[in-house]
């Protein structure tokens, strides 16, 4: 019996590094109206990973924390196999000061324009926990722990169909 649920996968970093090319190997799997939702304490390396899925996604752009402007946007280079352009891009929102009532934070995000975001673009959000109940249901989770000073654990789990091949695919890119 396996330990771990068909639509999970656990990852151990041993790097900054290592979790950015994580990041790298999940951004390039992503698609316009994808959902990633990152949790785990400060420290954990949830924007070591979002460096890697922005750059893996096709993004030039420095990744920071937005945690005092709430969303960043990165853009990437446009491809005639892309369209619409407006779909290059990947926002990367921060819950964290992001509070109150669920009502309150469902208000909160129709004020961050949180469907434009999942119409044009990936979207992926920091503290995910914090505004659980106004994302969409189907998502990909990374579950994301502090172990010491240079390992991670990143546990990943699918919610919904298209998560679980993203997922599958995934796990064929990391152990073959």
């Amino acid at each position: 019996m396996p330990i771990l649920a068909p639509q999970s996968m656990e990852f151990i970093s041993r790097s900054a590094e290592q979790t950015r090319r994580m990041g790298m190997r999940l951004g390039g799997l992503l698609r316009p109206g994808d959902v990633v939702g990152l949790s785990g304490d400060l420290g954990a390396g949830k924007t070591t990973l979002v460096q890697g899925l922005a750059s893996g996604w096709g993004s030039l752009d420095t990744v920071t924390s937005p945690t005092f402007v709430l969303v960043n946007m990165y853009r990437r280079p446009a491809r005639p196999e892309r369209t619409p352009a407006a779909a290059s891009l990947l926002y990367h929102l921060d819950a964290y000061r992001l509070a109150g009532t669920p009502e309150q934070v469902q208000a909160q995000m129709i004020d961050l324009d949180m469907e434009t975001m999942l119409a044009t673009g990936v979207l992926v959000v920091e503290w995910a926990e914090r505004v659980q109940e106004v994302l969409p249901s189907g998502k990909l989770s990374v579950t994301m722990k502090w172990v010491d000073e240079n390992q991670r654990d990143l546990m990943f789990t699918a919610e919904g169909v298209r998560y679980e091949r993203l997922l599958s695919s995934l796990k064929k890119q990391t152990y073959g």
